[in-house]
């Protein structure tokens, strides 16, 4: 999962795509991780905004920590999941020669919310734009574990 810092949409995605995995027994067979495209959160937990509408549908956040896209994450992962399309188009320049990653955005794996393509960043306002993350990650995220139930049918373990 990718946003710019690491600090908002990209952990909130994290920890819900873990929860909805393990919900469907997934859990112990899919690596999920986020990242941001800079690296000037590095090492910080995710907003304290994120963490609170996270905790109060049950999701936890408080054990993630910021870190940047590492070149190795491109081969590391079968998907490479951007939050916009400046995501998007950043991890497409930067994938090197060879990428293995499917790299494509999270929210046409939604159900719910047709015609929504981006997950919007909730930074610079109040709480309900977390909320609002949140709505759109849970159901990009129901439906990416679909995707994933798919790809693991053969038994092959995964990197989401």
């Amino acid at each position: 999962m990718v946003c710019t810092g690491n600090i908002c949409r990209s952990p909130t995605a994290e920890g819900v795509l873990r929860a909805r995995l393990a919900r469907a027994g997934l859990g112990a067979r899919v690596e999920v991780d986020s990242a941001g495209t800079q690296g000037y959160h590095t090492g910080e937990a995710p907003d304290p905004r994120a963490v609170k509408a996270a905790a109060a549908r049950g999701y936890d956040l408080g054990g993630l920590r910021a870190r940047p896209v590492q070149p190795a994450d491109f081969q590391r992962f079968h998907w490479l999941i951007a939050m916009d399309e400046d995501h998007l188009a950043w991890l497409r320049r930067k994938a090197p020669p060879g990428c293995t990653a499917r790299i494509e955005l999270l929210m046409p794996h939604g159900r719910r919310h047709a015609g929504v393509t981006e997950v919007p960043d909730p930074y610079y306002g109040a709480l309900a734009g977390f909320e609002r993350v949140l709505d759109l990650v849970e159901d990009a995220c129901d439906g990416l574990v679909g995707r994933v139930q798919d790809h693991l049918g053969g038994g092959v373990r995964g990197h989401a």
